[in-house]
């Protein structure tokens, strides 16, 4: 479960990255799907790449407040 899990929140990452053009709300898509990428490798036990998802995620929020209309 826990590979379909990371599975599921890199391929979000990857689809809402390639469509932030079209939407302010694919950018947020992509900041909870970090969050989610985040969350799975902490759970893995890979604490870097769960810190660098956190990271990522605290970016794009802030793409995403700086993007709004």
């Amino acid at each position: 479960m826990l590979t379909l899990f990371g599975l599921f929140a890199v391929t979000a990452m990857l689809v809402t990255y390639t469509l932030e053009n079209r939407s302010t709300w694919f950018i947020l898509a992509f900041a909870l799907a970090c969050a989610l990428g985040s969350v799975y490798g902490f759970l893995q036990g890979a604490w870097p790449f769960g810190a660098v998802e956190a990271i990522w995620s605290i970016v794009a929020v802030r793409r995403w407040l700086q993007a709004r209309p």
